[in-house]
């Protein structure tokens, strides 16, 4: 009923900036706080960046300064920008986003964590 499209991982220099971004689609009723998490090998699943409907964000103190949220309601998008990207950074990043939709049976459906699929960044020379 809801798709969360992730994008803009792959490889990448030390040093270098992306843009990763995540479209929410189908039969969304409304979004709440909308968030990035990153897994990185072997490890659990850590909060980056989120951002409320308001545009309040809220950073993990290990990517203070270097990462940017935002949020194009009108598009229902989120975006994480990573500057002097480090190999640490390596990980697979995950949209998690608050909303509600509309079931397969016409009924409305709020969930607090609805995740996408994950992109890979790779942060290597």
């Amino acid at each position: 009923q809801v798709q969360l499209a992730e994008s803009g991982g792959g490889l990448v220099q030390p040093g270098e900036s992306l843009r990763l971004s995540c479209a929410a689609s189908g039969r969304i009723l409304n979004l709440g706080v909308m968030g990035w998490y990153r897994q990185h090998p072997g490890k659990g699943r850590e909060l980056v960046a989120s951002i409320t409907t308001d545009g309040i964000s809220n950073y993990a103190d290990s990517v203070k300064g270097r990462i940017t949220i935002s949020r194009d309601n009108a598009k229902n998008t989120v975006y994480l920008r990573i500057n002097t990207l480090q190999p640490e950074d390596t990980a697979v990043y995950y949209c998690n986003v608050e909303l509600c939709y509309t079931s397969a049976y016409d009924s409305p459906v709020c969930q607090r964590d609805y995740w996408g699929k994950g992109t890979l960044v790779t942060v290597s020379s």
